[in-house]
């Protein structure tokens, strides 16, 4: 049977073709891991399974990666605040260690019992610290980024076709009412690392 998925790139459908001896890698976005997951969360993991099982019908081998983000989740979404670990471990009295291992932990129990498939390996965030690090010195070498007062940020201007898999144009947006663009140089800029606050 001719699998075909929807490109995002091309906005239309086509044939799906597997590089040729090789395991389908999929890379999936997992949770954060300061809380319990809710409805809302499960829905995009059902997606990946739905994905994953319809390849492995049509008789493909996967190689399926899901991160852990279990540092540097801030509590909002102009890059600002706490991380939302961080803060759980004050409410709850515990360490940022602990919260994480607990809600991982739980993540984990929530997919057996939506019978989603387990991916063939979870990365930590905090497993890959210096591979980020090096990831942003190498994009700081290339003049990818910029320096403001609580972090380092990616400059979007430098890529001109950014943005080329949104269904919309990104050319005149602008900060919305609920995030506000503070010392970014462009709306669609990004912190790729935050700085620690002064204790």
């Amino acid at each position: 049977m001719v699998l075909r998925l929807f490109n995002t790139l091309g906005r239309a459908k086509q044939e799906f073709k597997q590089t040729k001896g090789s395991a389908v890698k999929l890379y999936t976005c997992g949770p954060t891991v300061y809380a319990y997951q809710h409805i809302g969360n499960y829905r995009t993991y059902i997606f990946e399974d739905t994905l994953k099982r319809v390849l492995l019908l049509n008789g493909y081998k996967t190689r399926h990666i899901m991160n852990i983000t279990d540092v540097g989740h801030l509590t909002s979404d102009a890059d600002e605040g706490d991380d939302k670990i961080a803060q759980a471990a004050i409410r709850q009295h515990k360490t940022a260690f602990e919260i994480a291992r607990l809600y991982e932990e739980a993540f984990k129990s929530d997919l057996k019992t939506l019978n989603i498939i387990a991916p063939t390996k979870y990365v930590r965030a905090t497993d890959h610290i210096k591979e980020q690090i090096k990831l942003v010195q190498t994009l700081e070498k290339k003049n990818y980024t910029y320096k403001t007062s609580d972090g380092i940020y990616f400059d979007t201007s430098k890529l001109k076709d950014y943005g080329k898999l949104a269904p919309r144009s990104i050319h005149g947006l602008r900060a919305g009412k609920r995030i506000g663009i503070g010392e970014k140089r462009n709306p669609t800029d990004f912190a790729l690392w935050k700085f620690s606050p002064a204790a």
